[in-house]
């Protein structure tokens, strides 16, 4: 399977398949803080697991990189209660 990207410039972490991108968009709320604002994934790649995939990577990036995470995109927050393993670097 493709690997989770991280394109800086846009701001996003996505996988590739088929032709289609699955993502999750981010900002910075200021120096220490990112939001995770948005995840989407194409209707025909849905249920394959791609949505966690691209979290997954994006929290471990956070954390590699001293940020605090504020999700505002639904997924991200349901991710983070399944996984409470990142839940030292959420905050609201």
């Amino acid at each position: 399977m493709n690997e989770v990207q991280h394109d800086t410039e846009e701001h996003k972490f996505y996988i590739e398949v088929k032709g289609s991108e699955a993502h999750m968009s981010y900002y910075y709320k200021d120096p220490s803080r990112v939001v995770y604002s948005h995840t989407y994934v194409p209707p025909e790649l849905r249920g394959g697991g791609l949505a966690g995939k691209v979290v997954r990577t994006a929290l471990e990036w956070a954390r590699t990189q001293n940020l605090e995470v504020l999700p505002t995109c639904s997924y991200v927050v349901k991710f983070v209660q399944k996984h409470p393993e990142f839940q030292d670097i959420v905050v609201d």
